[in-house]
């Protein structure tokens, strides 16, 4: 019973990589949406196998196999952590964007518009 139980726990972790290289995919695609509907899965099935894993023993080829995927699985998190932070900056820079023009526009009303509108000219053309 180990050895089938170590089998599955194996399987999983293979699974589980195959999941993380699709949803790092998914991050550099910038599909956040999809990503997080992904996550969920990916979430239950760390969570079953942290059990079965318990349960599992393993010979030493079987410990190598499962330190390789949980190296790349690992490295893959990485990535993904990497591209939500880069993500998490661009909407804080969006954010403070908008948080100015509002701010101009309660500060000086219609002529806040006007303002911003020659600024985003003057700011595109190059000599």
């Amino acid at each position: 019973m180990a050895m089938s139980t170590a089998r599955a726990v194996l399987d999983g972790y293979s699974q589980l990589r195959r999941q993380v290289a699709i949803m790092l995919e998914l991050a550099r695609a910038g599909e956040w949406d999809t990503l997080i509907e992904r996550q969920s899965g990916y979430l239950q099935l760390a969570d079953r196998l942290r059990q079965l894993d318990k349960e599992a023993e393993f010979n030493q080829a079987e410990v190598q196999l499962k330190a390789d995927l949980l190296e790349a699985i690992l490295a893959d998190d990485l990535a993904i952590r990497e591209q939500l932070l880069a993500r998490r900056s661009e909407l804080g820079q969006l954010m403070g964007a908008s948080r100015r023009q509002r701010d101009l526009h309660r500060s000086y009303g219609k002529q806040a518009a006007s303002v911003v509108e020659a600024s985003d000219k003057f700011g595109s053309e190059t000599p």
